[in-house]
């Protein structure tokens, strides 16, 4: 009985597919809830699962895009799993030597009569002999191009190869004209011997999809970016004392994340203009915050979504952060976990990125963007002190959010950063942390 394995939906709104990649052979046999395949969608790159063990037949080649439904591939659910494989393997190996042995001396044998008539036309004279050398060599001289006395110095002086020199003169003869000729290009930057190979290779659904999204970003937003910066001393104070207790008590560790997820709902309650978006002639504005966070993925950038962040504190966060971070690496997450989002967290920091402009992730209106933290001259009571600094961006939709709203929000997350004991945690840290 052959299986027919169709596309399933993976989500709301996705039509089409495309296959990424086979995981196994055409005619290979496959276990049930083995991955079989890997699928790209525009939001995430999935796999398929053998829906039953048996021999499988492909319907569809790596590249082809597919409508959700389809039938990918056939499964042979009465086909016998092969055993023995590597002995029959083996023999075959065995045969094809075998083969190979007495075709190799029928060859010889067809050989030997050559080998005769190569002996008895020895008969050749030598001054024929040296005719054919002749013109073998002059042909060889005339293939590669030989320099005159006059060119040999000038691409001698140069350090350029004669090989790389197509010679115009009689007999495809270096002239002293193509060697200067060659001398100029060489100094306006031709070629060197070095390699100068390029590789192709066609972009995912995902990848395609996320860079059709940029480029409409920039085309059909008023965005703008507004920048600050920020003292982490104070975060950096209460992760020191209070990390390896928070780690040993909840299993993750407190990270920035939290300090900055929580500074921006504290942002969103005070302008909520930010965590609005526009639907063709209407401003919706959103009750609750679900923030996305930017994270890289073996297939691209994928943003997961935390929902409901105004209920969750540190541990939560923390907790939330670190599993969607791990599923979107291990190319676990889904499409619902992408969907939605009100507004966005990017870290370029990790990667050691001082300053950038993020790009709105539509249809949100908002983006924050962190950056990494450099020890920098602060002044500070009047005194120049060193001080852990990072640069914050906002870039935000400037149809809907004003320049008052986009600079007291990024002043307020400012504020609560650098002074999270009484603006994130109420003046009780160990509260707040829940230790």
């Amino acid at each position: 009985m052959a299986l027919e394995m169709k596309v399933p939906s993976p989500g709301e709104s996705i039509s089409e597919v495309e296959i990424a990649e086979w995981l196994v052979k055409d005619g290979d046999y496959v276990e049930k809830d083995q991955a079989v395949a890997e699928v790209d969608s525009d939001k995430a790159t999935l796999e398929l699962p053998a829906e039953a063990s048996g021999i499988i037949t492909f319907k569809a080649q790596e590249g082809d895009v597919v409508q959700v439904g389809d039938v990918v591939c056939l499964i042979d659910t009465e086909a016998e799993k092969p055993s023995g494989g590597d002995d029959k393997k083996e023999e075959s190996k065995s045969k094809d030597s075998s083969k190979d042995s007495s075709e190799d001396k029928k060859e010889d044998n067809k050989e030997a009569p050559k080998k005769e008539e190569t002996s008895s036309s020895k008969e050749e004279t030598s001054a024929s002999k040296e005719t054919k050398e002749e013109t073998s060599s002059s042909k060889e001289t005339y293939a590669t191009g030989t320099p005159s006395p006059a060119a040999r110095k000038t691409l001698d002086e140069k350090g350029i190869d004669s090989k790389d020199v197509k010679g115009t003169g009689r007999d495809g003869r270096i002239t002293k004209e193509d060697a200067v000729n060659a001398e100029a290009k060489h100094s306006m930057g031709s070629p060197g011997a070095g390699k100068r190979s390029e590789t192709r290779s066609k972009m995912s659904m995902l990848r395609r999809k996320v860079a059709e999204r940029l480029v409409s970003v920039k085309n059909e937003t008023a965005m703008l970016t507004t920048f600050n910066e920020v003292n982490m001393q104070p975060i950096f104070d209460l992760r020191t004392q209070y990390k390896e207790k928070f780690k040993e008590t909840h299993g993750v560790s407190l990270g920035f994340m939290s300090f900055f997820t929580l500074a921006v709902v504290r942002a969103l309650d005070k302008f909520p203009s930010v965590n609005s978006m526009v639907d063709g002639k209407e401003m919706i504005t959103y009750d609750y915050k679900d923030i996305s966070v930017a994270v890289s993925g073996p297939k691209g950038l994928m943003v997961p979504v935390m929902r409901n962040v105004e209920n969750l504190g540190f541990r939560g966060v923390e907790q939330e952060v670190k599993r969607l971070a791990t599923r979107a690496r291990d190319g676990k997450i889904t499409i619902d976990e992408m969907t939605g989002g009100t507004f966005t967290i990017s870290n370029g920091g990790v990667f050691g990125s001082m300053l950038s402009t993020p790009i709105i992730n539509p249809p949100q209106s908002g983006i924050l963007g962190m950056h990494n933290i450099v020890e920098r001259p602060v002044a500070i009571d009047g005194k120049v002190e060193i001080r852990p600094v990072m640069y914050v961006a906002l870039s935000y939709d400037h149809r809907i959010i004003d320049g008052r709203e986009s600079v007291g929000f990024l002043v307020a997350i400012k504020e609560a950063l650098e002074d999270p004991k009484e603006l994130l945690m109420n003046g009780n840290v160990e509260k707040a942390l829940e230790l």
